[in-house]
C-alpha cells in the first residue's frame, strides 16, 4: 500500500489546481498549506459527477486539513489501512484526481505496470493475483449463475484451491445469492503484493485485500454483508511452462457459507 500512497501523493502535487496555487510555489507544506489544499479539494469534489447522488452521502465531499496533513506527513503503518474511514478518504482523493474511486485508481496503476512490462509466456508476474481478484469479482457479479471457466487461465484445473472455491461458490449459487453493485455498493481493493518465496518453479505471494460486498438472496431479499481486510497467501506454481495459482490461504474463506 505504501507504493499506492506515494503515487497518490505525487498525483495530488501534480494536479493543475494545486500546481497553479501557492502550493505549487513552496517546497515544504505547512499547516496553512493543508488548509488551502482542503479547500481546493472541496471545491473540486463539489463539481464531481461521482458525488452527485448517493455516493455523496456515503463518502461526504470534504477532507479536513488535519487528515490531509496526516496522510502526507505520516510514515506508512500496517494498521493505517485497517480503518474504513481512511479508505473513504483515499476514495475522495482519487475522485479529486479524476477517478471513480480508489479501486479505479489502482486499476490504472496495474494497467500501466502491465503495459510497461510485457511478459512472455512462462515468465512470472505478480499481476496474476490482481487479475485473479478481478476475476473473482466478475464471478460474483454473475451469481447465481456459476461460471468457473473464468479461472481457466489463472488457476490450475486439478488444484486444491479450485476445488474449494468451486464448492463454496456452488453453495452460494444454490442459495440464490446475487451481488449488489448499484452505486458501487460492492467493491474490492488489492494493496501490497509481496514475494515471500521465490523459486524457479514456485512462488509464494502475500497480499493485503479489502473486500466490501453486499449479497441479496434472490427469493427472500435477505442481505449478507462482507466487509473485511485481511492478509492472504497465494501459492503459485509453474507447470508446463505456465504460471498459475495452485492454492491459497484465506482466513475468511467460506465465511458466507456459514451464514445459514
Amino acid at each position: 500500500m505504501k507504493t499506492i500512497y506515494n503515487s497518490i501523493k505525487n498525483e495530488v502535487v501534480k494536479h493543475p489546481k494545486v500546481k497553479d496555487s501557492v502550493l505549487g510555489k513552496v517546497q515544504e507544506w505547512k499547516r496553512s498549506h493543508y488548509i488551502i489544499l482542503s479547500e481546493i479539494i472541496k471545491d473540486e469534489l463539489a463539481l464531481s459527477e461521482e458525488l452527485k447522488h448517493n455516493k455523496k452521502f456515503e463518502l461526504g465531499n470534504t477532507i479536513s486539513h488535519i487528515t490531509l496533513q496526516r496522510f502526507f506527513e505520516n510514515d506508512y503503518q500496517d494498521k493505517t489501512h485497517n480503518d474504513l474511514r481512511f479508505l473513504k478518504t483515499l476514495d475522495k482523493i482519487c475522485i479529486f484526481l479524476g477517478f471513480k474511486d480508489l479501486n479505479s485508481y489502482i486499476h490504472q496503476l496495474k494497467d500501466e505496470e502491465t503495459s510497461e512490462n510485457t511478459f512472455s509466456e512462462g515468465v512470472f508476474s505478480t499481476d496474476i493475483v490482481y487479475r485473479y481478484c478481478s476475476t473473482v469479482f466478475e464471478l460474483y457479479k454473475k451469481f447465481p449463475t456459476l461460471n468457473l471457466e473464468l479461472f481457466k487461465d489463472l488457476v490450475f484445473d486439478n488444484s486444491p484451491f479450485l476445488e474449494r472455491a468451486s464448492e463454496f461458490s456452488k453453495e452460494l449459487c444454490d442459495r440464490k445469492f446475487e451481488l449488489v453493485t448499484k452505486n458501487n455498493r460492492s467493491n474490492f481493493e488489492v494493496f501490497d503484493i509481496n514475494i515471500v518465496t521465490d523459486e524457479p518453479d514456485k512462488k509464494i505471494l502475500e497480499t493485503q485485500e479489502f473486500w466490501n460486498l453486499l449479497f441479496k438472496v434472490g427469493e427472500t431479499g435477505e442481505e449478507h454483508f462482507v466487509n473485511q481486510l485481511n492478509t492472504q497467501i497465494y501459492f503459485i506454481r509453474k507447470i508446463n511452462n505456465s504460471w498459475k495459482i495452485w492454492d491459497n490461504y484465506n482466513p475468511d474463506a467460506g465465511r458466507l457459507n456459514n451464514k445459514k
